[in-house]
């Protein structure tokens, strides 16, 4: 045999070798069952007459902060604080009676095919801040999530949630009538922050979503937290897997939510109650809360949040909008001379009130002073900027008084 076959002949029994190798069905390694929930958090599992679901609980402890709120600070909340928050329907309720909901659902939309798969409920206790988590593991627990959420509830007198008003009550309650069960909210008086969140801050950011507050506010940068709009993907993948540290990261983030909430509990409703002792670090702050308090006709108070806004920094589309919302409160109030300053600087600067500023000093001119030709002069200022058949026919009645 030659050279040339001999080596041939190695390499075909080596390729036969490899063939016979990989023609051997490779053994199957065991699968791993997945771990139990309790691996990820401590969870429970609870059995009531409905049938069973799952419960964890979170405490952030007395000595910690989230941001520039202490959690021992919560506590020590007067129980009269969400009295003038909430136009007088919550009086006297202290800080242990109030309850903090959120809801992670299967959708944004809402409507009776749209779950919540998780439902948190903070609570102030003297050892710090404890959440209670209520999860359903399949569509099937919802009747026994939903029972001792009900349970839970019957503790509190107050809830305490972030435009739960319009989303999560109506959407909890639709789901406590799909279990033919009964919604527990008639118990509880309810307190949307959104709004009084809304009065402070929405002159000085764009957005008062509760994650941007808790920036902006509580100077808390959240770390690796899961988008909103991303929640019900992640909760459907794990109908499909079953694989429950997928969504650890919903839990952390529907606590986070919860304890965010009650801090600004502890900012919000403080503004409104005491606004002498608020520490307001912006006048836009002072601005809407100023508004607020005209809308409840507190014309004084409004007017000394209003002046205080206007000694410090404004941008000047509301500086000379808190400018005439103070000559208007004067007028008001019946007194037109204190008006005059603030009408008299509106009307020598361009803006968008100098038209109704001159408007108003030609009605204090010819009513208060008799000053016709003052008065004309300002009627004729205003037709200038902006033309009327109202202030034609004032210019001819001046004219015709003077």
């Amino acid at each position: 045999m030659s050279d040339f076959q001999e080596q041939l002949a190695i390499l075909r029994r080596r390729i036969a070798k490899i063939d016979q190798k990989y023609a051997r069905p490779a053994p199957r390694k065991p699968v791993a069952p997945e771990p139990s929930p309790a691996v990820y958090l401590p969870f429970d599992e609870i059995e009531t007459q409905h049938g069973r679901h799952c419960e964890t609980e979170k405490l952030y402890e007395r000595h910690r902060r989230h941001g520039s709120i202490g959690i021992a600070d919560l506590e020590d909340l007067p129980a009269d604080l969400l009295d003038t928050i909430s136009n007088g329907l919550i009086r006297g309720v202290p800080p242990a009676k109030w309850c903090f909901l959120d809801t992670e659902t299967t959708g944004l939309a809402g409507g009776s095919g749209t779950y919540a798969f998780l439902i948190g409920v903070g609570r102030i206790t003297p050892q710090g801040f404890r959440i209670r988590q209520f999860f359903m593991r399949e569509f099937g627990e919802e009747a026994s999530q939903l029972s001792a959420l009900h349970e839970h509830l019957k503790q509190f007198e107050v809830l305490i949630t972030y435009n739960g008003r319009t989303y999560d009550q109506p959407l909890l309650e639709t789901r406590f009538r799909m279990v033919r069960q009964r919604p527990p909210f008639s118990g509880l008086e309810h307190l949307d922050l959104l709004h009084g969140a809304r009065r402070l801050w929405n002159l000085r950011f764009d957005s008062c979503r509760l994650v941007d507050l808790e920036n902006q506010i509580l100077g808390v940068e959240r770390q690796g937290d899961l988008p909103g709009e991303m929640i019900p993907y992640f909760y459907f993948e794990y109908l499909r897997t079953h694989q429950i540290f997928r969504l650890m990261p919903i839990f952390h983030h529907n606590a986070v939510d919860i304890l965010t909430l009650a801090c600004l509990t502890a900012i919000v409703p403080r503004a409104f109650h005491s606004p002498e002792q608020a520490q307001f670090s912006h006048a836009a702050e002072m601005v809407g809360l100023a508004r607020w308090w005209r809308q409840a006709d507190q014309h004084e108070n409004a007017l000394a949040l209003f002046r205080q806004a206007l000694d410090r920094e404004l941008p000047d589309e509301l500086l000379f909008r808190t400018m005439w919302d103070v000559a208007a409160l004067e007028k008001k109030l019946g007194r037109e001379h204190a008006a005059l300053p603030m009408l008299t600087d509106l009307a020598s600067a361009r803006n968008p009130w100098r038209a109704a500023a001159f408007t108003e000093l030609a009605k204090y001119y010819e009513h208060r002073e008799r000053n016709y030709a003052m008065a004309l002069e300002m009627a004729r200022n205003a037709l200038d900027l902006d033309p009327s058949d109202a202030l034609r026919r004032r210019i001819a009645r001046l004219e015709k008084k003077r």
